[in-house]
């Protein structure tokens, strides 16, 4: 699924391409991707004629600001959904679920192989969250001033549950999941196992530092693609290749040589350096 760092990649593309150029009309090859309004017509109708002023990105979900006020136009790509522009006579791929046409016979394009992709028009007028109700359940994201050593300590201290499951509750920390939960606990020196409510002041200090240092060099390489992930322009992501532990099981730490291991958690795959992750989270890296 893409994560904060895809989910970043794909909102800067799409400013750069696709702001100020009105939306002359849309075609919805999978009706249930549209998850808001439940009328098709009524989705095509709420965006046509319209431009973007805009794209934000809360946690995973993007959020395209429509103008003249008409309301807001919001993805998220779940697990295998693609934002891809296009020129309109590029053949179509056949997971090609929603088309938004633009002039100079431009389209964005959403691709989804496993369908669980959505999107939404919230009209004018209408509270965004009261639409796409997920966002007002999302905590604060990584990136925003309120995500201080204070904030993170207060959602983890006196849980008793792994600090990995904790770090992909959207709740906890929004926009984080598996990868880079993975390479925030490596960077910070911190077992996937370690319950929350054993974690100190300082190894949340650390993580927190982790969590940041991990997605901006993630979004510096434009995501990682490890399977479905393309930028709107169609081009894979390259953090995998730089990746610390994520993905890398049997293969030798990039620290201190011992072998990466895999681990089931919650029903997830987590990967660790026994060696350089201890209870004690003091290890620092650049």
């Amino acid at each position: 699924m893409p994560e904060l760092p895809e989910v970043e990649t794909v909102r800067r593309g799409l400013n750069q391409l696709t702001l100020n150029q009105e939306i002359t009309g849309g075609d919805v090859l999978l009706d249930r991707t549209i998850a808001y309004p439940f009328s098709v017509s009524e989705f095509v109708n709420g965006i046509e004629k319209n431009a973007i002023a805009a794209w934000h990105r809360r946690g995973k979900y993007l959020l395209a600001e429509l103008s003249s006020s008409s309301g807001w136009l919001g993805v998220h790509l779940r697990m295998t959904g693609q934002l891809l522009w296009l020129d309109r006579d590029e053949p179509l791929h056949k997971h090609t679920r929603v088309r938004l046409f633009f002039g100079d016979r431009q389209e964005l394009r959403f691709v989804d192989q496993r369908t669980f992709g959505k999107i939404w028009w919230v009209p004018p007028g209408v509270a965004v969250e009261s639409i796409m109700t997920g966002l007002a359940k999302l905590a604060a994201d990584p990136f925003s001033p309120e995500f201080t050593v204070e904030y993170l300590a207060s959602k983890l201290q006196n849980r008793r549950r792994p600090i990995k499951t904790a770090l992909l509750d959207q709740s906890v920390v929004a926009g984080l999941g598996n990868i880079y939960a993975d390479e925030a606990l490596f960077k910070s020196g911190i077992l996937p196992e370690t319950l929350c409510i054993d974690l100190q002041l300082k190894q949340i200090e650390l993580l927190r530092t982790a969590i940041i240092q991990v997605l901006e060099t993630s979004i510096e390489a434009g995501g990682t693609t490890f399977s479905n992930f393309l930028n709107v322009k169609g081009t894979n992501g390259n953090y995998g290749g730089v990746a610390w532990v994520y993905n890398r099981a049997g293969e030798p730490c990039r620290v201190c040589g011992t072998s990466i291991q895999r681990i089931r958690l919650a029903g997830r795959s987590s990967h660790f350096c026994s060696e350089c992750q201890t209870l004690r989270g003091v290890m620092r890296r650049d």
